[in-house]
């Protein structure tokens, strides 16, 4: 008998799900259906900012599987097709034809909740004006660019300083634009310290961005055309030709909560081990719409990655097609760039350890990319917490430039595998002048962070 497989979303989760399911299933024993509000699959959202800023010269190099392709694999994908309703004693999905307006409701036997995240549009005058921009989808990238291509001036404002405010304020410099970044915190990149934060805002003003911190949109200016033409915070006004958001997302559940699905304390889905909605046999979840463990801290947290994701995906995908996956959770690892500047962190910052009722030790070191002597070495700064008495690895923050922000899976590595900064001194990693120094700037600090361990005990 033919079991029945629906998907709410067809980007990452919900299509690596699919695909896996199918490479365990044939079409007789399996069919899937997948609904998705939007025009594409299986595109990375994160390569956006590289497409609008021309490191990407076309958006189908950021396609990595069409809906035909999928298609041709018995997969059912219905595209611009919204689902409004889950209908979980009666097993079915009522879901909207957006091009025909008609409604139908599609019976499941098991059922994978991929919604992803909804980006934070906050409800202030004019934010919905023409050039106001938002950048999570292919489409949202496109109507940038065309904006960008159409607008003859060259003053860009980006409210945010997280992971998407930075690299979209990369994109506009590459593309000749004076850049205002608008900030709430007191320094960009909140998902770092402050004072790793400070590090970061000192490099882009020197790139030419303007950084304003602890500044808040208050409102969107527009002309008689209902064009952006500025912006305002609670003491000034900036002009703007257009106007980039880059605040956040938080994960897209309200189809869940209606539902009565469980939800954890930041929206996100709770799930267990399998990814199986905690409490449901026959209901999944994964992606952006889900909490997941903290490892180091053991919390749950929302974190929107593509990464984790894909992982999803497979092991949801293995589990419906009679595999079996777990996904255990995450230390946190996120990697950024502007410009020549790369930025990456791992565990937990001072602020979450507190939170997490941590005692915590922490060293800031000054190192190199290369051998010292060697043409082209760059400078790096690495901050790392350990855990007082035992010294357990906390968390690792790093900035520098070229070479600078893939040392970081190191840490990664060492977190997962809760070593100690003791045992971390000890790792036999790669070295030669023209990749490292004789000590890794990450066991410099992992050194420096066993000293102080020691002092403390």
């Amino acid at each position: 008998m033919t079991e029945r497989l629906v998907i709410i979303g067809g980007d990452a989760t919900g299509m690596s799900a699919a695909s896996q399911a199918r490479r365990m299933k044939t079409a007789q024993e399996l069919e899937i259906i997948v609904f998705e509000r939007g025009h594409f699959t299986s595109f990375s959202a994160c390569g956006i900012p590289y497409w609008v800023g021309g490191d990407v010269q076309q958006r189908e190099e950021l396609i990595a599987r069409t809906p035909e392709e999928h298609r041709a694999r018995d997969i059912d994908l219905r595209l611009r097709t919204e689902v409004l309703e889950i209908d979980v004693p009666g097993r079915r999905v009522r879901a909207r034809d957006l091009e025909a307006g008609t409604e139908t409701w599609t019976e499941y036997d098991k059922l994978v909740i991929a919604t992803g995240a909804t980006p934070i549009r906050p409800p202030i005058p004019g934010i919905d004006a023409k050039g106001v921009h938002g950048v999570q989808t292919l489409d949202d990238g496109q109507a940038l660019i065309e904006t960008l291509q159409s607008t003859a001036g060259r003053r860009a404002i980006v409210v945010g300083a997280g992971y998407i405010g930075v690299e979209m304020a990369e994109a506009l410099i590459n593309r000749g634009y004076d850049v205002t970044m608008i900030n709430r915190g007191t320094q960009p990149m909140a998902t770092l310290d402050p004072d790793m934060g400070a590090l970061i805002r000192k490099a882009m003003d020197g790139m030419g961005i303007r950084v304003l911190c602890d500044a808040e949109l208050t409102a969107v200016l527009t002309d008689d055309a209902g064009r952006v033409r500025g912006v305002t915070t609670a003491d000034a006004e900036f002009l703007a030709d257009v106007v980039v958001l880059g605040i956040g997302v938080r994960p897209a559940t309200e189809l869940a909560r209606a539902a009565g699905l469980p939800l954890g304390q930041h929206d996100g889905l709770l799930t267990d081990l399998a990814m199986r909605v905690r409490g449901y046999e026959n209901i999944w979840a994964g992606g952006d719409c889900v909490e997941v463990l903290d490892l180091v801290s053991g919390t749950e947290r929302h974190i929107a990655l593509g990464t984790h994701a894909n992982k999803h995906g497979q092991i949801i995908g293995a589990n419906i097609g009679g595999g079996y996956g777990t996904f255990p959770g995450v230390v946190g690892t996120a990697v950024s760039k502007v410009c020549d500047l790369e930025v990456a962190r791992t565990g937990l910052r001072e602020k979450d350890a507190r939170a997490a009722g941590l005692q915590f030790v922490t060293v800031t070191i000054e190192s190199t990319s290369r051998s010292g002597y060697f043409p082209g070495t760059a400078s790096m700064t690495v901050k790392m917490l350990a855990e007082r008495r035992t010294g357990r690895l906390l968390g690792v923050q790093l900035v520098g430039r070229e070479g600078a922000a893939k040392r970081i899976d190191i840490a990664a590595v060492a977190l997962t595998a809760r070593m100690t900064v003791e045992q971390m001194i000890a790792l036999d990693l790669g070295y030669a002048p023209p990749f490292s120094p004789v000590w890794d700037p990450i066991l410099v600090a992992a050194r420096k962070a066993a000293l102080a361990v020691e002092r403390d005990r």
